[in-house]
């Protein structure tokens, strides 16, 4: 299982301190709102180049999802 604090960052100097991907600007929420709508995370990747696989399963791993 995946670390999700390797990949998640909360910094009171990027997006006003909500939880992001480390490294990027790309926060948490859009992520899930992504997976709520029903994106996959192939899709997710693909639309936001600078992730990986791992650090969108690592955000579903944390908030419980599978």
């Amino acid at each position: 299982m995946n670390n999700w604090q390797e990949h998640l960052e909360i910094n009171p100097n990027i997006c006003h301190g909500k939880p992001c991907i480390k490294g990027t600007r790309i926060m948490v929420s859009v992520i899930l709102d992504n997976l709520a709508e029903g994106v996959t995370v192939e899709q997710i990747v693909a639309d936001y180049p600078p992730l990986s696989q791992e650090q969108v399963r690592s955000i579903l791993n944390h908030s419980g999802g599978n």
